[in-house]
């Protein structure tokens, strides 16, 4: 982890530290205020009685000065609201001109200080690498990532899809694809793929396409709409690839009591 990164982590976990001070102090000035004003009844007389001494007690204080309270956050006393309203009224309201309180100014002054520097940093010094350059260093960790996934044994052929098949008449996909198609193909498309529920798959003619992407997104996918389901739950990429090429192996070898042409002529 970069200066620059630890330095971002620092500052912003301060941040949220003063928001919740802050916050924390508001809602304090808040019930003091409220208070002051309209003190909660208690369950008793006597707990009543102590909450209006101390109410008393703290009135007195406000002669001699503001509260601790007060001075964190940067406000004048209750008792001298009278001396802080502002010349200009509305609709009989009044506005006070208490100054802005001192730990919002530090953080409203210092984020734009870190933001200057920020930019200074990353986009004219070029200390540290800006979003663009981050993200082209990621995609060449991620193309690295990928050379070094396929060149494990077996992961290049289960990475394949319908972007990337290549048609194959390996014997050894072939008879993986003959073997897949038999288990799971021939209550729909026939032993020999002339059709039967579904379309004859010896033909020129397709419903989804006919080229090796085509049908190897049908594979996958499924046509949920006609009653094919999705393999891809059941059968690997390589599987899907085999059965594909296999299926693709049986154009033109017109079984017999094959089913009439479905969708289009794939040129």
């Amino acid at each position: 982890m970069s200066y620059a990164e630890i330095l971002v982590i620092a500052l912003g976990i301060t941040a949220v530290m003063i928001l919740g001070v802050s916050i924390l102090l508001l809602k304090v000035l808040k019930f003091y205020v409220r208070e002051s004003t309209n003190p909660t009844p208690f369950a008793t007389p006597a707990e009543r009685a102590l909450r209006l001494q101390a109410l008393a007690e703290a009135k007195a204080l406000e002669k001699t000065g503001p509260t601790l309270l007060e001075k964190l956050m940067g406000l004048r006393p209750i008792a001298e609201e009278k001396d802080l309203v502002m010349e200009h009224e509305f609709d009989g309201i009044a506005e006070l001109d208490n100054p802005t309180p001192g730990w919002f100014m530090v953080l409203f002054y210092g984020s734009i200080i870190f933001a200057l520097i920020y930019m200074f940093n990353y986009e004219f010094l070029g200390y540290g690498p800006n979003q663009e350059q981050e993200y082209l260093t990621e995609m060449e960790q991620a193309e690295t990532d990928k050379v070094a996934f396929l060149s494990k044994p077996g992961n290049a052929k289960n990475a394949v899809n319908e972007n990337n098949i290549v048609l194959s008449t390996d014997a050894a996909v072939l008879s993986s694809g003959l073997s897949l198609y038999t288990s799971r193909c021939t209550p729909c498309h026939g032993e020999k793929g002339e059709g039967s529920v579904g379309p004859n798959l010896t033909d020129e003619f397709w419903l989804h396409g006919g080229k090796v992407g085509d049908v190897f997104k049908t594979i996958k996918y499924g046509v949920p709409e006609k009653g094919m389901i999705a393999w891809e739950k059941s059968l690997s990429a390589a599987q899907i690839s085999d059965l594909t090429n296999y299926i693709l192996s049986l154009q033109g070898t017109k079984p017999a009591g094959a089913k009439a042409p479905q969708g289009e002529k794939q040129l």
